[in-house]
């Protein structure tokens, strides 16, 4: 592969190349340079040389043919949002903005999908399907666009229950890394027609492509919802809890888990009074005697483990309150410790050895100076350790990065992955080899045949 050159000045033949394509819809200006060369976490900002806002699929082919030409580095752009530095333009060149690509191209309610353009977000489609009676169940919390959830493989709180962006899209519209349109696949919902591109095309990151439009599953908005929380008096309690409940076929819809810190950060940042203890986060999906069976089964299961003040409502103000705050739990523990940032990280690990994982866990931070509270979706074995940091700090830095692979190389040794859900981006480069041994190979293959200039997001998932 074709190391990129490192960064240099978008240079004046380049920038009237773009601007023949776009027009005013360019900038150069530090402003809006820095605020695309960087995403929520700690990871330093990384500006492109340029930003263009496309409006089409045509456009980002011609965009990208240019800096394929060039062999100028593409970075594409949803809302920012993410976790692990993959917007950094880290060897500068064109970062595409996909934010006016916003365009519901087609509902079918019949065959429950839709299409979309890549800039369109999750909260966007579901006000738009709102009178349908369908909805898009996958939610990672802040206000993604669905082209960047395909890309980085996103999933959330519904996970659990209606699966990840993996199991929802169906076909993607894909720029490849010399300007040539493909479609990955047709809307059926089963094919054994050649190589499954889509799901290679989901979770690359934009190293592989630039998606512009994501055909996806929808699913039928449930007669009846239900919210719940629980306190259990320790955290195997709660995590074996969680374990029976899985393994007991309940289709439950969100089941989260919530250690005493992050539950007192949610508290103070949502004005919430829950016990200061290891806490689930629960739904349930279905008819109004499913739900009500669902409900009852799982104070079962929680009474067993030690369970108490169980309180659950239907009330959709109620629930929506209960989730937001959940979904705000990054932002809780910033409120926290003002002037720090925010270093999430998450691991993924067989159900089966998620309270092993938790509690190993859990005793390294309580020997640690680190504020770290601990969330995630322990139905599929997914949790997050958000640790508060000062980035001028060396100590901290070195203390923080420690922890992370001490977690991740203790999910790896038990059979788990170095990220349910942030990706890979350029923050955990270094633990691909550790996961996938001879298969990073196969993907630097992959890499090669796709993308031969390495060009495309370069220094994300793949070292160039």
């Amino acid at each position: 592969m074709t190391v990129v050159a490192a960064r240099a000045p978008a240079d004046r033949d380049l920038i009237a190349a773009l601007a023949a394509i776009v027009g005013e819809r360019l900038s150069t200006s530090a402003a809006v340079r820095e605020q695309h060369g960087r995403d929520e976490s700690y990871h330093a900002s990384a500006p492109p040389d340029v930003v263009v806002f496309v409006e089409s699929t045509e456009e980002v082919a011609a965009v990208v043919k240019i800096c394929a030409a060039r062999k100028v580095p593409v970075v594409p752009f949803g809302t920012g949002t993410s976790l692990e530095g993959h917007v950094a333009a880290l060897y500068g060149g064109v970062c595409i903005d996909m934010s006016r690509m916003n365009r519901i191209l087609r509902v079918s309610a019949e065959d429950m999908d839709a299409t979309v353009e890549a800039g369109v977000t999750r909260k966007t489609l579901n006000e738009y399907l709102r009178d349908t009676g369908l909805f898009f169940p996958v939610d990672p919390g802040a206000d993604a666009s669905i082209g960047g959830m395909a890309a980085t493989r996103a999933s959330g709180t519904n996970a659990v229950r209606y699966g990840t962006m993996r199991e929802v899209v169906l076909s993607l519209t894909v720029v490849l890394a010399d300007g040539r349109i493909v479609r990955t696949s047709r809307r059926a919902r089963k094919s054994a027609a050649g190589y499954d591109l889509t799901r290679l095309f989901v979770g690359s990151e934009g190293t592989l492509g630039v998606i512009t439009e994501v055909t996806v599953r929808l699913f039928g908005i449930p007669e009846a919802m239900a919210a719940a929380v629980v306190g259990f008096p320790d955290m195997a309690s709660a995590v074996n809890a969680v374990i029976v409940t899985i393994q007991s076929g309940i289709p439950i819809a969100r089941i989260e888990f919530l250690d005493e810190v992050q539950v007192d950060a949610i508290n103070r940042y949502a004005g919430f009074a829950y016990p200061l203890q290891p806490t689930l986060f629960l739904e349930f999906h279905g008819s109004e005697s499913g739900v009500k069976d669902q409900t009852e089964s799982m104070r079962a299961i929680c009474d067993e483990f030690g369970g108490s003040d169980f309180q659950w409502s239907t009330k959709p103000e109620e629930r929506a309150k209960l989730w937001q705050a959940r979904h705000d739990a990054l932002y809780a523990c910033i409120a926290m410790r003002p002037g720090r940032k925010g270093m999430p990280t998450d691991v993924c690990v067989p159900v089966s050895r998620l309270a092993e994982c938790i509690l190993e866990t859990r005793r390294d931070l309580d020997q640690s100076f680190i504020y770290a509270p601990m969330v995630g979706h322990v139905g599929d074995g997914n949790f997050h350790l958000v640790m508060m940091i000062d980035p001028n700090d060396p100590k901290e830095i070195a203390e923080a990065k420690r922890l992370n692979e001490r977690l991740i190389m203790r999910a790896l040794a038990m059979d788990g992955t170095c990220t349910g859900e942030h990706g890979v981006g350029s923050g955990k480069i270094d633990f691909l080899t550790a996961e996938h041994g001879d298969a990073l190979s196969v993907m630097r293959a992959v890499k090669q045949a796709l993308d031969p200039q390495g060009i495309m997001n370069p220094g994300k998932i793949l070292r160039p």
